[in-house]
């Protein structure tokens, strides 16, 4: 038997060429018949296997909503040389495969052994003809109607090989996705089904690789409830029909590997709900995604090189309770509207170093719908925002600040997310990353879902995305929001809104475990991270060691940080007050000295406080404008000096007047020279890059925050002088003494008692010095202390109190 040659009826031969060809040499290749002699004029030769073009016939009609079995036409290659007709898909399986319900099209698709020779078929919407291309074969598959081509080839085996698509104005040549094993391991899928996969955003998600010597991207989703999945992108016109997912058993995994699609194109995946009908849905493991409003998820790969290498080897040196912890929140998008994270770097670091901060909070930065908003209601959990850039360029942005000293904290919402319909809710038909339970699902305040958290693969969602932040983007802390809501059952829920756990307590278990486990395992894999909650109730341990537990029962949460929310209601609500009014209220300055050290706290000036009719913190402040940046100075003096780390919203470093605006963002103009009151603002920023400065000297103010030894009242009962002094200690006991006197009036020689290790006292710090816009009322003298007792003391010194102002004072 001798091949044929190509004739003008046969598709030409695709040929491969060497790089030096040498003399003709005879080759031979397998068909069904055995090795056949094929006459070659290069080192590479080709042969072709053929099969005629199927004749012109009626349009299959479905019965029943099902298509029948094409009709087939015949072959004019003898038996062995050519491609033969395929066994006809059963209807079912063709139904299924073309609604998108298959669980396994792998099985059916590509390339298999069939009766001595090779079946290859392919689903190929809209195709005119598909070729089979290998190493010395061409072959033609028959056009079975509704985009399937099939054909059994004379091989001996499965050959590595590529379709050439035709269409009605073009060709394009491709490799068959459905000659490719699996590819995510036996590990992945275990731990993924354990709920224990700690880089999930490896395993799940749109991941460009090498497969089988083939480069592309494999795709994998977490679908469970699915009849099937498909992908949809802009790399098939958003047509899904020719690229169904194959389930990988019981954990639920849906994977397909698409070669030639790589970095840049846009995808979703089509799933086919329990009840038959499709949604459209991103990619909840996505690292990038479309600009909002569009909403496809976008494949990408990092290609930064870091250049952070010294600060990730020392942020684990200290323990962040014992170290400078001043933070400057910043709402990304409008901190300086429309820069890019690029831009940004280029701005940013150098305007907090300036200032002293020692780390920046940043908002929002997961993937959100709405770009005015504090970006809480997260769309995509593993995406930058990319109304700013690329995950790299947000790399750069974190890397710049690292390499100015900066760490970097951002804000993370585990506590809920939006129903958006191409989104998480009901992600495969059914409850999915919300709790089953409609009225554990639905949050009452916000009109979003919650997260059920006893589920082990949506836990391990959080969990993995808590760490990815970390390890992906040397992200240095989180602040986690909505703490409270999380953690009780009854959470703004009426009575018979809610169930008990199952000790007929109020307190959601599942969230517990989760919080633990997700502190937990960010802590043994991030050294030198810190998790920070934003919890408003009075949880016992939020900040105590998992494994510690309380009288409650329960383990601590094990996070490293809580906001102080009580220290903020209750001092804002006393500077609020005219001073003449506020030694009715000394005890709300006072009382957070009570529990301050039962946690490790955070005071925090935040966003929230600055908006939707809260007044910025300068005008929440009694008085003409000169009181009010008075108020507004010896407030931040005493939030600096108070047991705590600290943090600021955007804007309060200036005592800018107007409420935060996500259109304008902070008023940078009330810094410009040529305005007129521009002394009043820039006055306050040096006192914040001044505060900043002593703080970060002078360990008395940091070294001991969660040791109830690091501080001592001199006098916390003052309230007829609207006075409170006191004293803070370092490790070595070395003092900082602290005098806040939130009264207009001068009070001179105001004695107090202090220890008597100390020579004299001399004023580092006073919030009315005329460098920042106050009346100069000073000590300018050393103070040397005198034998006259005072307040438990044995010796004692006399101050000038300037009018509503903090001073420092430390021993010369």
């Amino acid at each position: 038997m001798t091949a044929r040659k190509p004739s003008r009826k046969t598709p030409a031969p695709v040929e491969a060429s060497a790089e030096a060809a040498p003399a003709p040499q005879p080759v031979t290749t397998e068909t069904a018949d055995g090795p056949v002699a094929v006459a070659s004029t290069s080192a590479a030769a080709t042969v072709t296997a053929t099969a005629p073009a199927p004749a012109k016939r009626p349009k299959a009609k479905r019965k029943n909503g099902v298509p029948p079995h094409p009709r087939r036409g015949g072959t004019d290659a003898g038996e062995g040389e050519g491609a033969r007709p395929a066994p006809a898909l059963h209807d079912a399986d063709r139904g299924r495969l073309l609604a998108g319900e298959h669980h396994a099209p792998h099985d059916l698709l590509g390339a298999h052994p069939h009766d001595g020779g090779v079946l290859v078929r392919a689903l190929r919407p809209h195709a005119r003809g598909v070729t089979v291309l290998a190493e010395g074969l061409r072959a033609e598959l028959l056009d079975d109607g509704d985009g399937f081509f099939s054909a059994v080839l004379p091989l001996k085996a499965v050959p590595a090989y590529r379709l050439l698509v035709t269409y009605t104005d073009n060709e394009i040549e491709i490799e068959d996705p459905y000659r490719f094993l699996p590819a995510i391991g036996e590990l992945d899928l275990h731990l993924i089904g354990e709920g224990r996969h700690e880089e999930l955003w490896t395993a799940l998600g749109a991941r460009i690789m090498e497969h089988q010597g083939v480069s592309g991207t494999r795709f994998t989703v977490w679908a469970p409830n699915a009849r099937g999945v498909r992908i949809a992108g802009d790399f098939t016109y958003w047509d899904s029909t020719g690229l169904p997912m194959r389930s990988l058993g019981s954990t639920g995994v849906w994977e397909l590997f698409l070669p030639g699609v790589g970095e840049g194109a846009l995808y979703k995946f089509d799933l086919c709900r329990p009840d038959g009908s499709h949604t459209l849905r991103a990619d909840p493991m996505a690292r990038a995604a479309e600009i909002p409003p569009a909403t496809a998820s976008v494949v990408t790969a990092s290609h930064y090189a870091w250049q952070d290498g010294d600060w990730m080897e020392r942020r684990g040196d200290r323990p962040v309770h014992e170290a400078p912890f001043s933070v400057y929140e910043i709402h990304l998008p409008s901190w300086r509207p429309r820069l890019t994270y690029r831009q940004l770097a280029e701005q940013l670091p150098a305007y907090v170093k300036d200032l002293g901060f020692t780390h920046v909070e940043l908002m929002p930065v997961s993937e959100h719908p709405f770009g005015g908003s504090w970006g809480y209601q997260v769309t995509g959990f593993f995406a930058p925002t990319s109304r700013m850039g690329t995950p790299d360029d947000f790399r750069h942005l974190v890397d710049s600040l690292h390499r100015a000293g900066i760490g970097v904290i951002m804000d993370w919402v585990p506590a809920h997310f939006p129903r958006d319909e191409w989104a998480l809710a009901e992600f495969d038909g059914r409850p999915l990353y919300e709790h089953s339970d409609p009225s554990r699902a639905a949050h009452p305040d916000w009109g979003t879902l919650e997260f059920d958290y006893g589920r082990t693969e949506v836990r391990n969602f959080l969990v993995s995305n808590a760490t990815y932040w970390c390890e992906e983007f040397h992200i240095d802390g989180l602040r986690v929001d909505a703490v409270a809501s999380m953690l009780y059952l009854d959470y703004s829920r009426e009575d018979g809104q809610w169930s008990p756990n199952e000790h007929g307590g109020r307190e959601n278990l599942d969230a517990v475990a989760f919080l633990q486990e997700m502190n937990a395992t960010v802590y043994r894999r991030n050294p030198g991270v810190v998790t920070i909650a934003e919890e408003s109730t009075a949880w016992n341990g939020v900040t105590r060691a998992t494994h510690h537990t309380g009288p409650d029962g329960i383990g601590g949460l094990g996070f490293g940080l809580k906001w102080n929310m009580g220290w903020m209601h209750d001092s804002l609500t006393y500077m609020a007050k005219e001073p003449v009014h506020r030694k009715y209220h000394h005890d709300e300055m006072t009382f957070s000295m009570v529990y301050a050290y039962s946690e490790n706290y955070v005071l925090p000036i935040s966003h929230d406080e600055v908006v939707h009719g809260k007044q910025a913190l300068v005008s929440k402040m009694p008085g003409d404008w000169w009181q009010q940046r008075a108020n507004h100075r010896a407030y931040l003096g005493f939030m600096w000096a108070h047991p705590g780390k600290q943090l600021l919203f955007m804007g309060q470093e200036f005592a800018q007047g107007a409420e935060w605006s996500e259109g304008h963002g902070p008023d940078w103009w009330l810094l410009d020279p040529a305005y007129e009151a521009s002394a009043d603002h820039r006055g306050v920023r040096d006192l914040v890059g001044d505060l900043n400065a002593v703080y970060g000297a002078v360990p008395a103010l940091w070294q001991r925050d969660t040791d109830p030894g690091g501080f001592s009242w001199v006098d916390g009962g003052a309230a007829e002088d609207n006075v409170l002094a006191f004293l803070r200690f370092d490790a070595d006991g070395s003092p900082l003494l602290a005098v806040s006197h939130f009264s207009p009036a001068v009070r001179h020689d105001y004695r107090l008692g202090v220890p008597a290790s100390a020579g004299s006292w001399v004023e580092v710090l006073n919030t009315d010095s005329a460098r920042y816009g106050g009346s100069d009322v000073r000590n300018e003298e050393p103070l040397k202390p005198e034998e006259v007792p005072a307040h438990g003391r044995q010796v004692s010194i006399t101050v000038t109190l300037p009018p509503l102002a903090t001073v420092w004072f430390r021993p010369a």
